[in-house]
């Protein structure tokens, strides 16, 4: 198949391209971008005028649900709510059931993607053996299974001992630690920021030093060991700065924020409803607006979903007990050029932040358009205007506090390996 995508504005940072152009692709690659190739001859034109092109996004924090936990999701579904949104590439946690703990966990997720997967998927393997957090795992056969780093995800480490052995293990592989900063000591089970909000709805609150203690003890080991440590989901504000100064003294460190921490605040959270339980905690409005400043530092290479999908029951419970997270991966897109509107970033800035630098942190073959590389793109038309209900949302988790807000821009096409994967008809 060869395909022409005409008129379209292409924002490819990577190389650099910010204009309006044509697009060509054959064999599953991109041909072109501008000049049309010698002796070409369409099979399929599309008409891109008023719309962007982008490359697919590089989603780098997505629970899949599957194996384990298909009650809440499934590959097919949550692949298929990432193409609707314009990503063509997510990263799977090593929080399923069973564990991500060896090679045959990362075959049967591949194999699983192969059969029913829409996009492509790559896999963080577990740091500690079941995610237990006091033995190592065999991180060099998970390596040679193709894993793009480890994490412990939200599970504790026993002590900083055995944090510095999985360092020292991470390190002698060159595998990258993806690391959430929670010291789950001062977080002491709570569920909200510790603030006004928490004592009016008389909930035990997180305190902001429960991420600046874990980030700082972790910075201590990342320069005994020199690991490469990518921090996850930060929150506050005293993190990042913190982190931008480790990096200026050297530190191979980076760190990602999740989209809905830029627009939501502890104040949000109205009538104990379970959507607004995430972890870590939707911080006061102070954060929010340091976060949006600290978008252009250096040390944020991603803006993620951080995507949890659930069934409906587990947000019914009271809100202490209900379980955390957010179904994100159809939002991530229309916050992050919300952004974009708020003047918080350039566009060219936060697509960087979707693509190619995430794609960096990851060292895969995927976010840029480059002649030769895997046609994984999606067309956006800025003037759809369209409302997120339960009934427009492919994902298997409803579970979201965004529901019935109205956003302006969507995504009309989303191609991987040159392949149209999703189509909005409406």
């Amino acid at each position: 198949m060869r395909i022409e995508i005409n008129n379209a504005h292409i924002v490819d940072p990577a190389n650099n391209v910010n204009k309006i152009a044509n697009l060509y692709i054959h064999n599953k690659l991109i041909a072109a971008v501008g000049d049309k190739p010698t002796d070409w001859q369409a099979d399929t034109v599309i008409d891109a005028k008023g719309s962007y092109v982008f490359p697919g996004l590089v989603d780098i924090a997505t629970r899949l649900r599957e194996p384990g936990q298909e009650h809440k999701a499934t590959i097919a579904s949550e692949t298929y709510a990432a193409v609707s949104g314009g990503i063509t590439s997510v990263v799977c946690l090593p929080d399923t059931e069973p564990v991500i703990n060896s090679p045959a966990e990362v075959e049967l997720i591949q194999q699983r993607t192969n059969a029913t997967g829409h996009c492509h998927v790559y896999v963080i393997g577990a740091l500690t053996s079941q995610l237990k957090g006091s033995m190592l795992s065999e991180m060099a056969a998970l390596k040679e299974a193709g894993v793009v780093g480890v994490s412990n995800v939200l599970h504790p480490v026993a002590n900083n001992l055995v944090l510095r052995r999985t360092m020292e293990y991470a390190s002698s592989q060159d595998l990258t630690l993806f690391y959430y900063p929670i010291d789950h000591s001062l977080a002491a089970n709570g569920c909200i920021h510790e603030g006004l909000s928490a004592t009016r709805m008389g909930l035990t609150g997180i305190p902001t030093a429960a991420e600046t203690a874990a980030v700082g003890s972790c910075l201590a080991l990342i320069e005994q060991t020199g690991v490469r440590v990518h921090f996850c989901r930060l929150s506050t504000q005293r993190a990042i700065q913190m982190l931008e100064r480790a990096r200026f003294d050297g530190a191979p460190i980076s760190a990602d924020v999740s989209t809905h921490q830029l627009f939501l605040s502890d104040m949000d959270i109205a009538d104990f409803d379970g959507n607004y339980h995430v972890l870590p905690p939707l911080r006061d409005r102070s954060d929010v607006a340091g976060l949006r400043l600290k978008l252009a530092s250096e040390i944020i290479v991603s803006l993620c979903s951080d995507h949890q999908p659930h069934e409906r029951d587990a947000k019914l419970a009271p809100f202490a007990s209900t379980e955390p997270g957010i179904s994100a991966l159809e939002t991530l897109l229309p916050l992050a050029l919300q952004l974009v509107k708020d003047e918080v970033a350039s566009l060219v800035d936060i697509i960087s932040l979707l693509t190619y630098k995430p794609a960096q942190l990851l060292s895969i073959n995927a976010g840029s358009l480059s002649p030769g590389q895997a046609a994984d793109l999606c067309i956006y038309d800025p003037t759809i205007e369209w409302q997120l209900t339960t009934e427009s949302m492919h994902s298997s988790g409803k579970n979201t506090p965004f529901l019935h807000k109205t956003f302006k821009g969507k995504v009309t096409d989303t191609f991987v390996n040159g392949k149209l994967v999703f189509q909005n008809n409406s």
